[in-house]
C-alpha cells in the first residue's frame, strides 16, 4: 500500500464517525491515576510489581511525538534508556542502563528486545515501527528472560496499541510544522454486532528534503525528507466471557533518506563540530536512498475456565528494506575524502513466525503461577551491495542467508507468604540454533580467510528471584535478583573482513528499590539501586580503516548505578514528573584491543586515542560501553487554566538531558559526543467537553546541535541530531 493510500485513509477512517458519540468523562484532578502494567504478563498496579518498569501513555506520549519524530523520542524520557540510529528512521539501537549493541548489520541482535502487542520483533530492522494509537509503552529495566525469554539480558520496551471495544469511538490528529512537515493520524473504533468489534488506525508523517546538497549534477540534489505510513486493523471476537480472540494486522510504508553522514564535520584534536558548520547543507556525490516495506499479522486467543486461563499467541511479521548512501560522506576529490565509497544493504526472503501457549492460575488464593511454551523462526537473505562512485550502477553483491530457530519452556510463581510479604520466582531454558552461508557475485573483494559457513547451537537456562514487602499501604521494597542471555551471533565474510563469530553472554543482575504513592496519591516516587555483571559480553568493533564490522567476546562487563522516577501533583492543575539516573559501566578484559579509525590518517584525520596502544589496538580494558550516559535527566510539567465555560488553556514542557557518550569501544576526543540536552514546549487549547484540542509546539527548542554518532574509517565523519522543529496541530475525538 502506498503512503498517499495510508494518508487518505488515517483521514477517512478518523472523520466517518458521527459527531455524537460519547462525550468524554470529566478526569478527576485531585490525586494521580493509578498506574497499571503488564510487566510481568497480567495486570498490576506498578507498585506492586518488584522491579523497576517505566509507563509511558497518554498526553505526555501524544505531546513527546508531536513533531513527527520516530521511535528515538523516547530516548531519555526513561531513566536510563538510550536510543540512537545510524540508519534513521529504520533500525533504532536500544540501550538500557547503558547495555546495548552498536552493531549496525542488518542480522545484528540486541540485548533489548522489543515486544508489540505481544509479539517480539527480533530483528532490529522490525524494531522501529511507528507508535500511533498507542495505549501505553512500558520500559522494563534489567533481564528478563524468565517471561520474554532470550536476547532481554538489558531489557524490554513493550508496546500496546489501544484495543477494540464495543464503545463507538475514534479521533482524527493533522500536524503542520516546518520543513514541510505534515501528519496525519486517526483512529476508528467500530462496535460490529454483540461479538464483534474492529478498531482501525492510521498515521502518514511527511517531511520534505531540507538539507541541500552543494555538489552540482549529483544524483541526490535534496535529502533528509521522508514519507512514512502505517495501518493497523484488529478485530476483536468474544462472544462470552470465556473465550476471545483478537486478530491484529498492519503495514508500514517508508520513503526517504537514510541518516546522512557528514564528512569531516568533527574538529580534529577536538570533539566540538567544524566552524562555519551548516545543518542545512551537504556535499555529497552518491545517492541516498532508504525504502522499507512491512507487513506483519497476529492472533491472540484466550480461554477462561474456572481456575485457569489459556493463552495462545501466534505472530507473523516480514520486512524488506534497501538502505542506500555515500558514506565516505563528501564528494571525489574533496578535501579530507581520501577515497569513495558508497554501498547499500538489502533484506530479502524476510520472515518471522513466532508461537506462545501460556497458562496462567485464575484463582484467589496467596499461590499464582504462570508456564508455557514459546517457538520461534526466522530466516532472511541479506544483500550487501557496492555501487560504482561514478555511474551509481550496482557491481558488486555480497549475500549471506541466515535462519535462527528456537524454543523455550518457562514458569513463574507467586506466593503471599504474609499481608506484608510476597515471593516470586521463575525459570526458563531455552535452545537457540543459528545457520549462516555467505557467497560473493561480482568483482570486487571477498574476504574468506575465516570460511564462508557457521551454524551455532545454545542451550541455556535463565531465571528471577524477587521479594516484595509492604511497609503500609503507601509504600513497597523490593529486591530481585535475574539472570539472562543473549545467544550466539554471527558475522558474515564481507569485503575486508573475514567471518567472525561471538559466543553467548549472561548477566547477573541485583536489584533493590522502592515504591510508594504518598499525601493521598498526589506524590508516587520510585527508586533503584542495580549492579550487574555480563559474562562473555558480545562486542562490535565498527568501523576502522575499512569499515568492517567483527564481532567478539570480551571476559566480562559491568554496571552500576541508581534510578529516580518522581510524579507530583503539586495542584490539581499543576503536574510535574522527574526521572533521572546516574550509571557506571566498565569493559573488564585486559587483553582485549581493538583498531582505532582513521588509521589512514590522510587529511590528518588520526582520532585523538586515549588508550594504550599495543601493536596498532587500542587496549579497552576499563573504558565505559558504547552510548552509555553515566547520567540522564528527565522532566515534564504541566499547568492548566481552567475556563469558566469548561474549557481549558494549558503549557506543556519536556526535558530529556543526557551526559557525553563514547561512540566505539575505544577511547578518542573526536568520538565522544557532548553532552546533549533537549527540550519542547506545547501550549493548546481544549473544548467542546475534551473532545477538540488545538496546540502549537516546539521540538529542540534551545536548537542544540551535537554530533550523535560518527563513522570512523575515512574521516571524521558525523551525524547530528534533529534541528529545533515547530508547528501547530489539530485533534478531535468523537
Amino acid at each position: 500500500m502506498t503512503a498517499p493510500r495510508l494518508s487518505l485513509l488515517a483521514l477517512a477512517l478518523a472523520t466517518a464517525l458521527p459527531v455524537m458519540a460519547q462525550e468524554a468523562q470529566p478526569k478527576d484532578r485531585s490525586q494521580l491515576d493509578t498506574v497499571v502494567i503488564t510487566a510481568e504478563r497480567r495486570e498490576e498496579n506498578i507498585k506492586d510489581v518488584p522491579s523497576a518498569v517505566t509507563k509511558l501513555s497518554g498526553e505526555k506520549l501524544d505531546v513527546l511525538a508531536s513533531g513527527g519524530q520516530d521511535i528515538r523520542f523516547l530516548s531519555g524520557r526513561v531513566p536510563s534508556l538510550n536510543i540512537e540510529s545510524s540508519f534513521g528512521r529504520a533500525f533504532p539501537r536500544f540501550y538500557i542502563r547503558g547495555y546495548g549493541n552498536t552493531d549496525f548489520r542488518l542480522n545484528a541482535s540486541q540485548p533489548v528486545s522489543v515486544v508489540m502487542d505481544d509479539v517480539v520483533q527480533e530483528n532490529p530492522i522490525l524494531k522501529g515501527f511507528p507508535i500511533f494509537d498507542t495505549s501505553a509503552v512500558e520500559v522494563l529495566a534489567g533481564p528478563q528472560g524468565t517471561l520474554f525469554g532470550r536476547n532481554t539480558p538489558a531489557g524490554v520496551v513493550k508496546f500496546d496499541s489501544v484495543k477494540p471495544s464495543q464503545r463507538q469511538d475514534g479521533y482524527a490528529s493533522v500536524t503542520v510544522g516546518n520543513y514541510g512537515t505534515v501528519n496525519v493520524e486517526g483512529a476508528a473504533n467500530l462496535p460490529l454486532t454483540g461479538d464483534w468489534s474492529a478498531r482501525i488506525s492510521a498515521m502518514n508523517q511527511r517531511r520534505s528534503d531540507w538539507v541541500d546538497n552543494t555538489v552540482a549534477g549529483a544524483p541526490t540534489s535534496k535529502t533528509e525528507g521522508y514519507r512514512d505510513s502505517a495501518v493497523r486493523a484488529q478485530v476483536l471476537f468474544q462472544p462470552h466471557q470465556q473465550f476471545s480472540a483478537l486478530a491484529n494486522i498492519h503495514a508500514r510504508d517508508l520513503s526517504g533518506s537514510p541518516r546522512l553522514f557528514r564528512a569531516n564535520i568533527i574538529k580534529r584534536g577536538t570533539n566540538d563540530i567544524v566552524d562555519g558548520f551548516d545543518p542545512d547543507k551537504v556535499a555529497l556525490n552518491g545517492v541516498n536512498d532508504q525504502t522499507l516495506r512491512q507487513t506483519g499479522a497476529s492472533l491472540r486467543l484466550k480461554w477462561s475456565l474456572p481456575e485457569i486461563n489459556i493463552y495462545s499467541i501466534t505472530g507473523y511479521e516480514h520486512v524488506k528494506p534497501l538502505s542506500r548512501g555515500d558514506i565516505d560522506g563528501g564528494p571525489a576529490g574533496g578535501t579530507g575524502i581520501p577515497f569513495q565509497s558508497e554501498t547499500g544493504s538489502a533484506m530479502n526472503g524476510h520472515r518471522q513466525l513466532t508461537q506462545e501457549v501460556r497458562l496462567e492460575s485464575n484463582t484467589s488464593g496467596p499461590l499464582s503461577w504462570q508456564g508455557g511454551v514459546y517457538l520461534f523462526d526466522e530466516r532472511y537473505t541479506i544483500d550487501n551491495i557496492t555501487y560504482n562512485t561514478t555511474t551509481h550502477v550496482a557491481n558488486d553483491d555480497i549475500y549471506t542467508h541466515q535462519t535462527n530457530k528456537a524454543w523455550a519452556l518457562f514458569g513463574s510463581v507467586n506466593y503471599k507468604l504474609s499481608q506484608d510479604i510476597t515471593l516470586r520466582g521463575g525459570l526458563r531454558y531455552t535452545k537457540d540454533k543459528k545457520d549462516l552461508s555467505t557467497w560473493h557475485v561480482g568483482s570486487g573483494a571477498f574476504n574468506t580467510s575465516a570460511g564462508v559457513a557457521a551454524s551455532t547451537d545454545d542451550g541455556k537456562w535463565s531465571g528471577d528471584l524477587s521479594a516484595t514487602y509492604k511497609l503500609d499501604t503507601s509504600t513497597n521494597f523490593y529486591v530481585r535478583w535475574a539472570n539472562g542471555f543473549r545467544a550466539s551471533s554471527i558475522q558474515n565474510a564481507s569485503a575486508f573482513a573475514g567471518q567472525s563469530q561471538a559466543s553467548p553472554e549472561s548477566i547477573n543482575s541485583y536489584e533493590v528499590g522502592f515504591k510508594s504513592e504518598l499525601l493521598k496519591r498526589t506524590l508516587r516516587v520510585s527508586g533503584a539501586l542495580y549492579s550487574y555483571t555480563v559474562k562473555d559480553l558480545q562486542l562490535t568493533a565498527v568501523g576502522g580503516s575499512s569499515n568492517a564490522t567483527r564481532l567478539l567476546n570480551a571476559k566480562k562487563a559491568s554496571g552500576n548505578g541508581a534510578e529516580l522516577n518522581l510524579e507530583a501533583l503539586i495542584t490539581p492543575d499543576f503536574l510535574v514528573t522527574l526521572g533521572g539516573s546516574l550509571n557506571n559501566t566498565k569493559i573488564k578484559d585486559a587483553a582485549l584491543g581493538v583498531p582505532p579509525g582513521g588509521s589512514l590518517n590522510v587529511g590528518g584525520a588520526f582520532p585523538t586515542v586515549h588508550d594504550p596502544m599495543v601493536g596498532g589496538n587500542a587496549m579497552v580494558d576499563g573504558n565505559p560501553l558504547p552510548n552509555a550516559p553515566k547520567t540522564t535527566v528527565n522532566l515534564t510539567a504541566r499547568y492548566s487554566f481552567p475556563l469558566p465555560s469548561g474549557n481549558e488553556v494549558y503549557v506543556y514542557t519536556d526535558w530529556a538531558y543526557r551526559s557525553k557518550v563514547n561512540f566505539f569501544l575505544y577511547d578518542a576526543t573526536e568520538f565522544t559526543g557532548k553532552a546533549l540536552t533537549e527540550g519542547g514546549l506545547r501550549v493548546g487549547y481544549i473544548w467542546g467537553n475534551g473532545k477538540y484540542e488545538a496546540a502549537g509546539f516546539v521540538r529542540n527548542i534551545t536548537n542544540q546541535i551535537r554530533v550523535t554518532g560518527a563513522i570512523d574509517f575515512n574521516n571524521l565523519t558525523g551525524f547530528i541530531n534533529d534541528p529545533r522543529t515547530y508547528g501547530v496541530q489539530f485533534k478531535a475525538s468523537f
